[in-house]
């Protein structure tokens, strides 16, 4: 916590000295190290794990609109100079300096999640600060994280300003994309792996390329449009599969592209077995790995998911392998991939190291903030 990491776990607190049943849930207290030396504000919930979450270092500073309105002012600075269009996280919880708050913007829109008591304590003058930064036209709550519920919180969807409308436009790397902010996943896009998606061209030219994990086509329909000759997508939601559908005809290139509705390991299992081969196949999951004890579990399907992705690639062919899961290191990713290429009786070769793009800014004391991995590997002929 000195060099900086924000979050205080109720197993560290001394509990004799400052019982955590005596504070009030979502307030404001100050954070002291063993010695009585201050270590900073942060505000507390004394019934979860993480019982309190770092905002200032500056002993006695209030979690009020004006440091708030500081936070939001000096993250969308950065973004204004990263992105000539309106389309970008806009808060990123931790790495902007604001636990527990998300804000994606889309234009006019605003998708804000509220993830702990502490910042939603602050609700209102969250609302005030982003609608004077940015003046939305809408903003929509996604409050639907389990991990409100943990925090004694209700999960919920609600729109606080304006109309949000079942769907909405955005655009990514040039390609125009419909999407569900109310009802899709997360705030409805992700916008982390843009300069991953950015790199498509350098590989999927002239080739035929899967999507597996595809849900609305950022992946698949940007490498249509890469010049990709044909593509495969494969997902389990047939909502996002319609939205991929209305998203290749909103980008001319519908003629092009294909989607298998199925569990992806499954499908995966059904191509290998009909002698299906691609160029290019993109697997980019869900997190597998939640929580420590998934850590087994989680790396095992990785493993799998990687070793069919491979399995269908034609000779030299490239494999682009993401997972959003922090506890799954880079370097062990690289390694079941590795090991993967080798069931195949391939060489792997890696060419690319992707992450986060910069309007999820890391944390450097922070590792839980450094979550995204991309990695691009090509799978020679031994």
């Amino acid at each position: 916590m000195r060099a900086g990491h924000p979050w205080v776990y109720s197993n560290e607190v001394d509990v004799e000295r400052s019982p955590l049943g005596g504070f009030e849930p979502g307030a404001a207290v100050e954070v002291r190290a063993q010695d009585g030396s201050p270590l900073g504000m942060a505000y507390v919930n004394p019934h979860t794990l993480i019982c309190a979450r770092i905002y200032s270092r500056r002993v006695g500073e209030a979690l009020d609109e004006a440091l708030i309105t500081r936070r939001v002012a000096r993250a969308l600075a950065l973004r204004e100079r990263l992105f000539s269009q309106r389309g970008y996280r806009l808060v990123f919880g931790e790495g902007d300096g604001l636990p527990g708050l998300v804000v994606d913007r889309y234009g006019d829109l605003l998708v804000v999640q509220l993830g702990t008591l502490g910042i939603e304590r602050v609700r209102q003058q969250v609302l005030a600060v982003l609608q004077a930064a940015v003046q939305p036209a809408a903003i929509a709550l996604r409050n639907d994280l389990a991990g409100r519920a943990l925090e004694g919180l209700p999960v919920e969807i609600e729109t606080v300003l304006g109309e949000v409308p079942s769907h909405w436009e955005t655009e990514e790397n040039g390609a125009r994309f419909r999407f569900s902010p109310l009802h899709g996943q997360k705030t409805g896009w992700f916008w982390d792996q843009r300069l991953n998606r950015a790199r498509l061209p350098a590989y999927v030219r002239g080739a035929r390329v899967l999507d597996v994990f595809s849900y609305d086509g950022a992946w698949g329909i940007q490498a249509a449009l890469a010049g990709a000759a044909r593509v495969t997508c494969i997902d389990s939601s047939a909502d996002a599969l319609a939205r991929l559908g209305v998203n290749a005809a909103l980008n001319g290139v519908a003629d092009r592209v294909d989607v298998i509705h199925g569990d992806a390991f499954d499908r995966l299992k059904d191509l290998r077995e009909g002698g299906g081969r691609f160029g290019v196949v993109i697997v980019d999951p869900p997190a597998f790995i939640k929580r420590r004890k998934d850590l087994e579990a989680g790396i095992e399907a990785y493993q799998r998911l990687n070793r069919l992705a491979l399995g269908l690639l034609e000779p030299d062919g490239i494999l682009i392998s993401c997972s959003c899961s922090f506890r799954l290191e880079r370097d062990v990713l690289v390694d079941l991939i590795h090991r993967g290429a080798r069931r195949h009786d391939r060489v792997a070769q890696l060419l690319e190291h992707g992450h986060q793009g910069p309007d999820h800014p890391v944390h450097p004391a922070m590792l839980e903030t450094a979550y995204l991995k991309c990695v691009t590997v090509r799978a020679c002929q031994d």
